[in-house]
């Protein structure tokens, strides 16, 4: 087997509350290969948008270590860390965040662009990618202009422009009809196994989850095997 494009290890965090102090990842370990489609379930505040957060480098755990790409991103500084998040992870979240003034091409293009790409390769990029998510003919429409689930597979694509070895999604299909998700994570799922993208997937859809390679739940703060049915 590969090297994992993601290994996480005794990963802990804790929370400060009026309560007292709230544990929600209690020792994570969890290793994801390059290709493999991994999905996180779990009730609100079990836990799930924290091992995203951690595994993204947005936020330091209170134990625990997080290799990505074989390099142990544990005590590394915050210039350091930037760099691992924009040139390895890819972001997809409940809401699309796309820049309503741009057109979905250049939604896609702006973090080659910004990476220091010119705009010509850049946008032929982009253009690849929104044609791989059946959004060719929608490429210069503004995201108003875009359905739901159009404007979250522009997300995808803006996710993978900078060909990320590792895709977090949390809740991606979150804020959308039953049909559209469906529709939605088919074209994540196709997109990210053409691209080989290890991907970490929250999903409240158990019947999106049932697609995914293996499926974990995140119960008392550990990591549970989950099954369909």
């Amino acid at each position: 087997m590969s090297e994992p494009v993601l290994s996480i290890r005794g990963l802990e965090r804790n929370y400060v509350t009026a309560a007292g102090s709230l544990n929600v990842l209690k020792g994570v370990d969890l290793d994801i290969q390059p290709g493999e489609i991994v999905g996180l379930i779990g009730p609100s505040g079990s836990g799930k948008s924290s091992l995203l957060h951690a595994a993204g480098l947005l936020e330091h755990p209170d134990a625990g270590r997080i290799t990505i790409q074989g390099v142990d991103c544990s005590s590394l500084g915050e210039r350091e860390r930037t760099r691992v998040r924009l040139s390895t992870i890819g972001f997809v979240y409940q809401f699309h965040h796309l820049l309503p003034e741009f057109s979905a091409l250049d939604n896609v293009a702006l973090p080659r662009m910004i990476a220091g790409e010119d705009r010509k390769a850049a946008t032929a990029r982009a253009a690849v990618l929104l044609e791989g998510l059946g959004l060719k003919d929608r490429a210069q429409h503004q995201p108003a202009q875009l359905s739901g689930g159009e404007q979250q597979r522009v997300a995808v694509a803006r996710a993978l422009a900078n060909s990320p070895r590792l895709l977090l999604a949390d809740e991606p299909t979150g804020n959308l009809d039953p049909a559209t998700s469906t529709a939605v994570f088919d074209s994540l799922y196709a997109l990210a196994r053409k691209e080989g993208v290890a991907a970490l997937v929250a999903t409240h859809n158990l019947a999106l989850a049932a697609h995914m390679d293996r499926v974990f739940a995140l119960k008392d703060g550990k990591l549970e095997v989950w099954t369909a049915g």
